[in-house]
């Protein structure tokens, strides 16, 4: 994704980088809103029920850190309203890094291979894909029976993006469907 020109500056070294200033003010502000929480239990711990004279210190802090928080969710809108997503960037990415060697434990897990010798085996294929430089559902049916005898053709459409994405269905979890009623539900509560 590409962040706006409103929320972002040149590098003064690199001139095609763009530093996420907003997202980086906010980031520092984290560390001035949680040392006023900090601030405001010292001051409230310890005292009896009742009012007392310290906590006239509580003020100080909360106004502040309110201030402050706003000023950050102003800054977040302004980062969220001007991000471009490069789809095809993203399925690029999400296609990286072997997520998928789980999908392939599970897959022996269910012909019957106990689950530690199914993490073996997925940890040796996937070691063989990346010293050969491709993604694990590239390699042929036979490298992959190298590992293990039970892996057949059925194993390829469980390997894909697609498929990974849609069983992880759990509430919360990243499947379209999932994903989809957390943005409903998301844009409700906003009104």
């Amino acid at each position: 994704m590409e962040l706006s020109d409103r929320v972002t500056s040149g590098s003064s070294l690199m001139p095609q980088k763009k530093n996420p200033d907003a997202l980086e003010l906010i980031r520092g502000k984290c560390g001035r809103v949680q040392g006023a929480l900090t601030g405001m239990m010292m001051t409230l711990k310890g005292l009896p029920l009742a009012y007392n004279k310290d906590m006239q210190e509580d003020k100080e802090g909360l106004f502040d850190a309110l201030d402050t928080w706003l000023d950050c969710l102003h800054m977040a809108a302004l980062v969220l309203d001007g991000i471009q997503v490069k789809r095809p960037r993203c399925q690029e990415a999400a296609q990286q890094g072997y997520a998928n060697a789980t999908e392939l434990a599970d897959y022996l897990v269910a012909k019957g291979v106990p689950f530690r010798e199914a993490h073996h085996i997925v940890g040796e294929a996937v070691v063989e894909a990346i010293r050969q430089g491709k993604p694990l559902e590239d390699l042929p049916l036979d490298e992959l029976q190298k590992f293990s005898q039970v892996i057949d053709e059925d194993v390829y459409p469980i390997l894909s993006l697609q498929s990974c994405l849609d069983k992880r269905a759990a509430k919360g979890g990243v499947s379209p469907q999932q994903v989809a009623q957390a943005i409903a539900f998301a844009q409700a509560r906003l009104g």
